[in-house]
This record gives C-alpha cells, sequence and structure tokens, in this order.
C-alpha cells in the first residue's frame, strides 16, 4: 500500500505545482483578476485586487491525475480486488470525485460570471443552492445505484440509528452546509489550502484504519494537491483558488466522509469550516435582531482575527493545528465505529 500512497503524493504535488507555471501567466493575460469587496478589510483591495483566481483548476487537475494513477498502482499491486464489495467502493469512489468535479464547475460558473462582470457577484445565492442541491441528489442517487443502500450513522461508542429516508435529508443538508462552510474558508492567502491539507491527512488515515484503500488515495491525492496548490497560494499569493477551487475542496470533503460512511468524524475534522459558516450565521441573525449591531468584527471569523492585528500566516497556522486537534480526535473515535 505503501508505494500506491507515495506515487499518489508525487503526482499530485508535482502537477499541480507544475501547472502553476502555464496556468497563472494564462489568467493573467485573461485579466481573471480577482475583485474584493468595498467591506472587507481594506488592506485587502489594496494588496489582493487584480490576483488572478481561479487556480483551483491546478489543484483539480492534479488531484483527478494522481487518483487515476494511484489506483492503477492499487491494481497491480493487486489491491483492488475484484468481489462486489470491491467494485461498490470503485463505483463509490468514482461517484465522490465526479461529485467534487461538479461542486468545483459550480465554482467555476461563479468564477466566471465574477471576473467577466468584473465584480464579485456571480451566481446568486438561489441559484448556487439549486445547483448543489441537484449535484447532492445526482451523489445520493449514485451511491444508491452503486449498492450502497445504508442510511444508518454510526455514532461512536454510542449505537448506530437508522435514519431511513430522513438521513438524506440530514445529509443533504449537511453536505450543503459543509461545502458552502470550506468555500467561506477560503478567505486569506493560504487558509483554505491548509485546513483542507490537515483534513485530508486526517482521513487518509481515517480511510486506512477502515480498509478501504480508494478512499486512502482520494485523500493522499486532494492533500497532495492542496500542498502543491500552497506553493503559490502561501502567502503573498501569486493565485487564489476561487470558487472553482474551494467548492471542489468541499465536495472531497462531504464525500470522503459520507462516502465512507463516518459522518460524525466527517463534523468532528471539520470544525474549522463548521466554526467558520456558524460566526456568519450569528452575526447575521444577530445583526438583524440588534437592527445594525455586530458580535464579531467581522466575519468569517477569520477576518476578525485579521482586523485584531493577527497576520494572515499565523492565521492560517492557528487554524491548521486547531483543525490537527479535532482531526486527531476524529481518529481516536474510530475505534468506537
Amino acid at each position: 500500500m505503501l508505494l500506491p500512497i507515495i506515487v499518489t503524493a508525487f503526482v499530485a504535488i508535482a502537477v499541480t505545482a507544475v501547472l502553476g507555471f502555464a496556468l497563472i501567466p494564462w489568467l493573467r493575460k485573461l485579466k481573471f483578476g480577482q475583485t474584493i469587496l468595498d467591506i472587507g478589510p481594506i488592506w485587502h483591495k489594496k494588496d489582493k485586487q487584480g490576483t488572478p483566481t481561479m487556480g483551483g483548476i491546478m489543484f483539480i487537475i492534479g488531484t483527478i491525475a494522481a487518483v487515476t494513477v494511484g489506483m492503477i498502482f492499487l491494481g497491480i499491486n493487486g489491491q483492488l480486488g475484484y468481489d462486489e464489495v470491491a467494485q461498490q467502493n470503485l463505483f463509490k469512489l468514482i461517484a465522490a470525485v465526479a461529485a467534487a468535479f461538479f461542486f468545483g464547475f459550480i465554482g467555476f460558473l461563479d468564477d466566471f460570471i465574477k471576473v467577466k462582470k468584473k465584480q464579485n457577484e456571480g451566481l446568486t445565492p438561489m441559484q448556487k443552492i439549486i445547483l448543489q442541491v441537484l449535484v447532492i441528489a445526482a451523489y445520493f442517487t449514485a451511491k444508491y445505484l452503486c449498492g450502497d443502500t445504508s442510511t444508518i450513522i454510526k455514532f461512536p461508542f454510542l449505537g448506530e440509528p437508522d435514519l431511513h429516508f430522513f438521513y438524506y435529508i440530514i445529509m443533504g443538508l449537511a453536505m450543503l452546509y459543509i461545502v458552502n462552510a470550506v468555500n467561506l474558508n477560503d478567505g486569506i492567502d493560504g487558509l483554505c489550502g491548509s485546513v483542507t491539507f490537515v483534513y485530508c491527512i486526517v482521513f487518509a488515515i481515517i480511510s486506512a484504519m477502515l480498509g478501504y484503500a480508494g478512499f486512502t488515495v482520494l485523500s493522499v491525492a486532494t492533500a497532495g494537491g492542496c500542498l502543491g496548490f500552497l506553493i503559490w497560494n502561501w502567502h503573498p499569493a501569486k493565485v487564489f483558488m476561487g470558487d472553482t477551487g474551494s467548492m471542489f475542496l468541499g465536495g472531497i470533503v462531504v464525500t470522503l466522509g459520507i462516502g465512507l460512511h463516518v459522518e460524525v468524524l466527517m463534523v468532528i475534522a471539520a470544525a474549522v469550516y463548521i466554526w467558520e459558516a456558524l460566526t456568519v450565521l450569528i452575526q447575521t441573525t444577530y445583526f438583524k435582531i440588534t437592527h445594525g449591531k455586530r458580535l464579531f468584527k467581522m466575519t468569517p471569523i477569520h477576518h476578525s482575527f485579521e482586523m485584531r492585528g493577527w497576520k494572515e500566516v499565523k492565521i492560517v497556522i492557528v487554524f491548521s493545528l486547531i483543525g490537527a486537534v479535532f482531526g486527531a480526535a476524529a481518529i481516536l473515535l474510530v475505534q468506537g465505529l
């Protein structure tokens, strides 16, 4: 298993990093630069306005290429298997990658509209939700058709209630929330890529512990893609991932957890994303109730830390460490499944 993992990581990092040499100048040539809102931190408009966006294309290609190579190596090593369970796991992996890709495509549409109109408004919120719900529905349909009909949620050490039809409603809403939470996490240089790198390393360990080789490859490939992208996205960023990249990563985050049927562990490991989105919901609600007052200096919460004087690199490191702590908790709870 070690060789396929090493090859997968190498391909993901190399393909993503090398693509930067071609894609970033091309995005500049097309003038596909980021438009910064006036309501954001004022220094962002000065430092980040016009930085090429849609760089997520780099690690989308890198991740998919690495998964393909990694699965080929697993097959060569005889680690895929040919029984019904192995085939089901393969189809679930394909469904996960496809769902992430289409989430990324929604983000691409959003980014494309923004850069063409030279504004920070792309698809409307309702258009995004409708498209995301369609991807979620297609994902659950694909899982069901490939034989994964389980509607059980495993609570470590507590039990395994069967939610029946309500499973799809609850998990569908969870997917919708977390995908958009990952999108909100992409607000400063290197943050989303670093937090997601940690999350994927956690899930590489979890999937390996549970014996899911394909999902281990997917986790490592995405982690490698994030690492290759951080070469270009670390502060000061030469390119942003855009909604193209953050929504693809959001798709990976949710399909890893749901594909492995470790939904509770997914929520624990995704604590940073969930926290970020929750601060936005709290701020919005508080603003309406108090008729204009704010509970936080700015949301998502990473901007609040910025406005308190934290440097971007410090925020990235602290948020990644928080993700690692919750990820470690999720790994420890695997034994209770």
